[in-house]
C-alpha cells in the first residue's frame, strides 16, 4: 500500500518519534488522498496523525522478538540492491 511507510520495529538504534510520526503522515495521506489538507480538514487530518502515531508507539511497545536487532544502514543497503535489480535497464 504505502511503499514510502518502512518497518519501523527491531532497529538499532530504535526508531524515534519522528520516524512513527513520518510514518504516520504518509499513512493518513494515503487514505485521505490529500498531500496537504485544506484549511476546513487541517484539525481532522492533524488529529489524525496524532492518533495513528499514539497508536504506532503503543504497538511498537509492546512488540517483542527473540531476534538480533536489524542494522539500519545494511537494510537500507538491501533496499537500494533491491530496487536497482527491480528498475534495471535491459
Amino acid at each position: 500500500m504505502c511503499r514510502n511507510i518502512k518497518p519501523l520495529f527491531n532497529f538499532d538504534p530504535p526508531v524515534t518519534d519522528a520516524e512513527i510520526r513520518d510514518a504516520s503522515l504518509q499513512f493518513v495521506r494515503k487514505i485521505s488522498g490529500f498531500t496537504r489538507p485544506s484549511k476546513a480538514n487541517e484539525a481532522a487530518f492533524e488529529a489524525a496523525v496524532e492518533q495513528i502515531s499514539e497508536a504506532a508507539h503503543t504497538l511498537l511497545a509492546s512488540l517483542v522478538t527473540q531476534a538480533p536487532p536489524r542494522d539500519r544502514e545494511t537494510e537500507a543497503t538491501k533496499a537500494r540492491e533491491r530496487s536497482a535489480r527491480r528498475f534495471a535497464v535491459s
